[in-house]
């Protein structure tokens, strides 16, 4: 534990180095200690938010002199708790929000370059102002930032086409545990001059290093973007009309998302401005996305030949198509509201795991009936990227139980006996939120010790006095 003396002599260090206004060691810092699901509130010794490059390797410097550890932290829209500090009041929470700057956007290389606190939305409408798509979208896109996007290598919607965040990055800007600053902001698309530290440190959640800036891929904006929403009979149909797709889509298809009626019917609940169509019709819908580069027509004619077959072949019972953005949008938002509708309709076991497409129905019918059998009465709010494989498979408490009680008492029972399925199918328990500090210690049980064993050697090598976001990703040994 750290003296008076030596703590109010590091914030004396940390102002002169950032300036005062942006050291905050009182007043509400709930946005900065709390993490997004308000499972856990951290405490930190102060929260710095340094506004270049150079203020980052400085008060890493500092840190590592005094011996604090820091925990990096961009939007805090994380799911796994971490990117808050942690309750002893003795780490620096180090907020890169004002490092929010595109610095150079590159139309002949396809590359924009910008910085980690750049909020995704915003790089998103200043792509789309040039003529291009940056196209990595999730939920928290208006409140994400990118370095914490690239710390978890986030998925979202369009990974289908496009891959999670680490297909997106052609290079990174990134302080070490030292406080030296690695550019690798080349954007060079073919470079074998050794180790790829680039990807050595994304998806590591601020444990090797701090992601200051990334240089990442544009594609041209499609001459046309087409939604539709369909009712599919099964999972099983769902994985048939996912094959029709690719083959009528090509890499047209951007976008292929599943819903159980349970998670739709939350929506309807708790959202009932929203018009979801198909309202009980059938166990399961689909939204899918294609994006055309001849024209609207040429799309239109493609999703009309897919859905002929797909109702032919009866892997689809209706389905609409949005005649306009507007539509796409709203279409669109009802997925995006799951989240909202669950989190509205009280606390919840989530699991956010990938499974081979074609396994999972077997996947989902074993476990929905493996929990009906152990946990009587609970709901399954399961939906997610099938186009990819990851599944959001949350479960809610009983209808009329204590949602608190029930999180405490049969979080872990649950999580066992998914976990044990996801194993059984060669899944993983963490398809695009990472592991943080809530799946931590589960990690050595689902990776095996050849895995863990490198994790750890890589963790001593790059940050030997554990001081970039500890107990985080690895426990302590």
């Amino acid at each position: 534990m750290m003296q008076s003396a030596q703590t109010d002599a590091l914030r004396s260090t940390l102002r002169a180095l950032v300036g005062e206004a942006h050291v905050l060691t009182s007043g509400d810092l709930t946005a900065y200690e709390q993490d997004w699901r308000k499972r856990e509130r951290g405490r930190a010794l102060a929260v710095v938010r340094p506004g270049s490059t150079d203020e980052v390797a400085a008060v890493v410097r500092a840190c590592a002199q005094a011996g604090v550890s820091l925990v990096p932290q961009g939007g805090n829209t994380g799911m796994v708790v971490g990117s808050i500090p942690d309750a002893t009041g003795t780490q620096v929470l180090l907020s890169l929000q004002r490092l929010n700057r595109i610095r150079a956007i590159d139309p002949a290389n396809l590359t924009v370059t910008v910085e980690a606190g750049c909020i995704l939305q915003t790089l998103q409408e200043a792509c789309e102002k040039e003529g291009f798509l940056f196209p990595l979208s999730l939920a928290a896109e208006g409140s994400c930032t990118l370095g914490g996007n690239l710390a978890t290598n986030a998925g979202g919607t369009q990974v289908v086409r496009y891959g999670n965040t680490r297909e997106l990055c052609l290079g990174l800007e990134v302080v070490t545990a030292q406080g030296e600053v690695w550019n690798g902001l080349t954007g060079l698309r073919k470079d074998n001059t050794g180790y790829d530290l680039r990807h050595l440190y994304i998806g590591s959640e601020g444990t090797l290093g701090v992601i200051t800036a990334a240089t990442l891929r544009m594609v041209p904006l499609p001459a046309a973007q087409l939604t539709a929403f369909a009712a599919v009979p099964s999972l099983e149909a769902a994985v048939q009309l996912l094959g029709l797709a690719h083959r009528h889509l090509h890499a047209g298809l951007t976008g292929f998302e599943v819903m159980g009626d349970f998670a739709l019917g939350l929506v309807r609940k708790h959202f009932a401005q929203q018009n979801v169509p198909f309202g009980g019709l059938s166990p399961y819908c689909v939204v899918l996305e294609n994006s055309d580069h001849e024209s609207e027509s040429h799309a239109r004619a493609q999703f009309e030949r897919l859905l002929e077959a797909a109702l032919e072949q009866g892997c689809v019972l209706d389905a609409v198509v949005a005649q306009t953005q507007a539509q796409a949008r709203a279409l669109w938002h009802i997925r995006e509201s799951i989240p909202l509708a669950q989190a509205q309709e009280g606390l919840n076991i989530k699991h956010d795991i990938s499974i081979a497409v074609s396994r999972i129905p077997a996947f989902v019918a074993e476990v929905d009936a493996l929990l009906a059998q152990h946990f009587p009465g609970v709901r399954l709010v399961n939906y997610g990227h099938l186009g990819d494989g990851n599944l959001h498979y949350n479960v809610q408490a009983p209808e009329g139980a204590d949602a608190e009680a029930f999180l405490r008492d049969q979080e872990g029972p649950i999580n066992a006996l998914v976990y044990a399925v996801v194993d059984r199918f060669h899944g993983s328990i963490s398809a695009e939120h990472g592991i943080g500090s809530l799946k931590r210690d589960k990690l050595a049980h689902h990776k095996s010790p050849v895995a863990m064993g490198a994790m750890r050697a890589i963790k001593r090598a790059l940050d030997p006095h554990n001081l970039l976001n500890p107990g985080r990703v690895l426990a302590k040994e």
